[in-house]
């Protein structure tokens, strides 16, 4: 029996690893905004270690809400920019399922995408929406958790 190395009709085979071992692996805008969205919600966790222990943060790409066209303003649990919301804080509550839930702030990854064109311009949007929201879930004003921001 003949049997041929591993390679295609061109008489090329496998060229080697994607990566070398020395460079980091390559990720995704989503795993890069998810990362950028912990370290922008790290001090305010860290601040807030107790009130926090039970809030959950997420990244959804797009807002999941009925929006009305008509409305010119959102809740106080909305952040948004004009008609854009940015992100939202859902209240703990019972699911479909009859289980409890836990309160979650959510942050929308693409209209957040749309506004910055900097890794600095995005690490000050998503620290005024999670300052935003945070300060909201804990019924405070944004200006104790950050002092500096610019609202």
């Amino acid at each position: 029996m003949d049997v041929k190395a591993a390679r295609n009709r061109h008489g090329r085979g496998a060229r080697g690893p994607l990566l070398p071992q020395a460079t980091p692996r390559h990720r995704t805008r989503s795993q890069l905004f998810d990362a950028a969205v912990l370290e922008a919600y790290a001090p305010i966790a860290n601040a807030y270690p107790e009130e926090l222990a039970t809030l959950d943060i997420a990244v959804d790409m797009i807002p999941r809400m009925r929006l009305n066209p008509d409305a010119d303003f959102f809740t106080d649990e909305v952040v948004a920019d004009g008609p854009v919301p940015l992100g939202r804080v859902i209240p703990a509550g019972i699911d479909r399922f009859g289980k409890a839930t836990r309160p979650r702030v959510v942050v929308f990854r693409k209209p957040i995408e749309a506004r910055y064109e900097t890794a600095e311009e995005r690490r000050e949007i998503l620290r005024m929406v999670l300052t935003t929201l945070v300060a909201y879930h804990l019924g405070i004003d944004p200006d104790e958790i950050d002092p500096g921001a610019r609202w």
